[in-house]
C-alpha cells in the first residue's frame, strides 16, 4: 500500500520509534494519524513538533492506556469519526520490563491481539472497510532467545506467531486487511538503554544489558525508513528485520512440515 493520501492509527506514537513511524509516514504522503499514546503532556509537545514540520490538521492526539480495552476501543472509533476513514493500523506500544511481566504481557500482546483484531473491525471487507494494512511490531528478539529478558523474549515471540496467523490467506480473503511484523533490532531508545535496569534481579539485568550491548545499533529514523517499505511492499503475512542501520530484510520462517527433525 502506497501511504499517500491514507489515514493511520499508531500506538506508543508520542516518543521514540513511534514517533518517527508518524513523521516518515507523512513525509511519503500520509494525510492523516491518530498518535495513541499514555503520555498526554509529551503527546502535546508532538502534536506541536507535528504542527511545525507538517502543518496543522495533520494529526491528533488521543491519550490511550492499551492496557485498557474501552480506551483502544474509543481510539479506533474516534480515529474514524474524525478522519472519516483508517487505512493503517500500528500496533507499536511495547515495554522492556521483566520486573514488571504481567504488564509487560498485557501491553506487548494482549494489546497488539486486540488492536489487531480492532482493526479488522473497523477495515474489514467482510465488515463494510476497504480492507487496509496492520504492522504489529515484535523485535529481533522474538527471532532468538536471550537469558537477560526471558518474559520479553516470549511477547515478541507471540507477536510473531499472531501476526502470522493473522496473514494466513483465511482472514485476508475475508477482509482485504494485510497483517505484517516488523521486528527492530537494538535501537537509541529509552525502551533499550534503560532496559538493565528494568529486569526480576540484578543480575538478570547485568545480563541483559550485556547481551543488547553486543547486538548492533540503530536510530528510529532506519526503522522508520524500513516501515515505509514494508507498508508498500509486505506481503500478507511477512516477517521483516530492521537492524544495524541497514536496509530491512524479510524473514523465512519455515513451517513444520518444511522442517527436519533430527532423530
Amino acid at each position: 500500500m502506497d501511504p499517500k493520501g491514507k489515514i493511520a492509527l499508531i500506538t506508543g506514537a508520542a516518543t521514540g520509534i513511534g514517533l518517527a513511524y508518524v513523521k516518515e509516514l507523512l513525509r511519503n504522503g500520509l494525510q492523516k494519524v491518530s498518535i495513541c499514546d499514555l503520555d498526554d503532556s509529551r503527546g502535546q509537545i508532538t502534536l506541536k513538533e507535528i504542527a511545525d514540520e507538517f502543518g496543522k490538521d495533520k494529526a491528533i492526539f488521543i491519550k490511550t492506556d492499551v492496557t485498557k480495552p474501552d480506551e483502544l476501543t474509543a481510539a479506533f472509533k474516534k480515529t474514524i469519526e474524525t478522519f472519516k476513514g483508517l487505512d493503517i493500523v500500528i500496533n507499536n506500544a511495547g515495554i522492556l520490563d521483566d520486573a514488571r511481566w504481567e504488564l509487560e504481557i498485557a501491553i506487548n500482546v494482549t494489546a497488539v491481539a486486540r488492536g489487531t483484531m480492532l482493526a479488522f473491525e473497523h477495515m474489514g471487507k467482510d465488515k463494510g472497510g476497504k480492507g487496509g494494512v496492520v504492522v504489529n511490531i515484535a523485535s529481533i528478539l522474538g527471532l532468538q532467545s536471550m537469558a537477560g529478558c526471558p518474559v520479553y523474549v516470549a511477547t515478541k515471540h507471540a507477536v510473531i506467531g499472531l501476526s502470522r496467523s493473522f496473514g494466513m490467506p483465511f482472514h485476508f480473503e475475508r477482509t482485504g486487511v494485510i497483517v505484517l511484523t516488523m521486528c527492530p533490532g537494538v535501537t537509541d531508545t529509552p525502551l533499550i538503554s534503560e532496559a538493565g535496569h528494568r529486569q526480576i534481579t540484578s543480575d538478570l539485568g547485568e545480563e541483559c544489558a550485556r547481551e543488547l550491548g553486543a547486538l548492533p545499533k540503530q536510530k528510529p529514523e532506519n526503522v522508520a525508513i524500513s516501515m515505509v517499505h514494508i507498508i508498500r511492499h509486505g506481503r500478507n503475512g511477512s516477517v521483516w528485520v530492521s537492524e544495524g542501520g541497514k536496509p530491512v530484510y524479510e524473514v523465512q520462517i519455515p513451517d513444520r512440515e518444511n522442517m527436519k527433525v533430527s532423530k
